[in-house]
């Protein structure tokens, strides 16, 4: 896009922190189109699972509900199930929320401690779900990804650096492809009475059909995932080495009376110690 010299703002495109990003994205995202529903990788898309389940109690703490129970089956279905809170918050909350977290995953995998402070709040929300009456499978499921993304957090800052990064990126990636896909084949492709859409369409959106809201859901999920790109990719421009994270979003959006008086969190490219 070129360096700006008026002062309003552009960001250039691609040096190799931002080259490595995009190969690394295209690389992830064809892994999980290929392998997405294969053995291999029937954690992660129980991960993506726990993730929409997690959102849905988020929601409802945030609306002053109490969660009871979160569970996780091996069938890649889940439940949570809670009491009070705002209904038309909560039941769209899992299908964004999962994308909302894949697109939280992408923005923070392009620095070394923004990478650890997605994966320390990984593990944090992993623990926190097994104080919830969690089944076999969702205890299994939490302790062994708690355990693993505790344990790239000791290898990058103790080992071998970056790792930690590519871990976060690849969550990200497949979390948020896999969310629009969970979408259209729950939501879109077919009704299931029951589904969070159908909920949604019959007790929050009674003139939208579930297809309908399925697709809107899946437009949001697509809409976070091209954000995250765009905001991974600015800050990791030449133009944002010396610049805080907001002071880089400034460089691309020409926003009126933003006057920013302190020094943001600066954000490491991949390849930063």
């Amino acid at each position: 896009m070129g360096n700006s010299n008026d002062g309003t703002g552009q960001w250039s495109c691609c040096n190799d922190e931002q080259t490595l990003f995009i190969v690394l994205y295209i690389a992830f995202a064809a892994m999980t189109f290929a392998l997405g529903y294969s053995l291999l990788l029937k954690p992660m898309r129980l991960i993506t699972v726990f993730l929409h389940e997690m959102s849905h109690a988020i929601a409802c703490w945030m609306t002053g509900g109490d969660v009871m129970q979160l569970q996780v089956y091996e069938n890649e279905g889940g439940v949570t199930r809670y009491i009070g809170g705002t209904r038309c918050l909560i039941i769209p909350a899992g299908y964004i929320g999962a994308s909302f977290f894949g697109m939280i995953f992408v923005i923070l995998s392009g620095g070394r401690k923004t990478a650890t402070f997605a994966a320390s709040l990984f593990t944090f929300s992993l623990l926190l779900a097994l104080c919830y009456s969690p089944n076999r499978t969702m205890v299994y499921l939490c302790l062994s990804y708690a355990i693993l993304t505790l344990s790239f957090i000791i290898v990058e800052w103790y080992y071998y650096t970056p790792i930690l990064q590519f871990v976060i990126l690849f969550y990200g990636v497949f979390t948020s492809m896999f969310a629009v896909a969970d979408i259209y084949d729950d939501t879109v492709r077919r009704s299931v009475q029951g589904s969070d859409a159908y909920a949604c369409s019959t007790e929050v959106c009674r003139c939208c059909t579930p297809q309908c809201i399925g697709v809107q859901w899946a437009l949001i999920a697509i809409i976070f995932q091209l954000f995250a790109i765009w905001v991974a990719l600015v800050e990791m421009s030449d133009e944002c080495e010396d610049l805080g994270w907001f002071e880089c979003i400034h460089l691309s959006v020409d926003l009126q009376n933003f006057d920013l008086t302190e020094r943001n969190w600066d954000f490491d490219g991949f390849w930063d110690p």
